[in-house]
């Protein structure tokens, strides 16, 4: 756990469900925040470390996909999983607004609004997943099966193949 006054409102919300994680902080005075980087930072597999991305739909709703840190998003998966027919990433500008993160510190867990959360199928075979922890220079390690169920996320085919 983290200290107090290191919380952020991820944290805070895995605390007040009872569910265990770990942190990573890392230096970010390089200004190399982009997922790889990240995932070299703090000693972690690229493929357990995953980015979370925020969409909207052709149907004006917000959708965030989370999937491994060195893939790309297949918009159109994306779409399919939500059952819309297209999906675009929202700019950068409208992420704190919509989310209360911001770019490169954005988690899946404690926006402002909880929002259909779907995680690349990859996350099924992990025994373990870091994702922002809602601040630039920290993540969070925990469960996938946790961070499924507080997120009331699902699991799906999301990146370029």
């Amino acid at each position: 756990m983290a200290k107090k006054e290191d919380k952020t409102n991820a944290l805070r919300m895995l605390d007040n469900a009872g569910i265990a994680y770990t942190t990573h902080v890392y230096d970010t005075d390089d200004g190399m925040i982009d997922g790889v980087s990240v995932a070299k930072k703090v000693g972690e597999d690229p493929e357990q470390v995953f980015k979370t991305l925020v969409t909207r739909g052709d149907d004006g709703n917000h959708y965030v996909f989370v999937i491994p840190v060195a893939e790309r998003l297949d918009l159109k998966a994306c779409a399919r999983s939500v059952g819309v027919k297209s999906v675009a990433m929202i700019p950068q500008k409208e992420l704190f607004p919509l989310t209360g993160y911001v770019h490169g510190g954005c988690s899946p867990v404690g926006m402002k609004k909880k929002y259909t959360t779907v995680f690349d199928e990859t996350i099924v075979l992990l025994d373990r997943i870091i994702v922002s922890a809602g601040r630039v220079g920290m993540q969070v390690v925990l469960d996938p099966e946790d961070l499924l169920r507080i997120t009331d996320g699902k699991a799906a085919p999301l990146t370029v193949s």
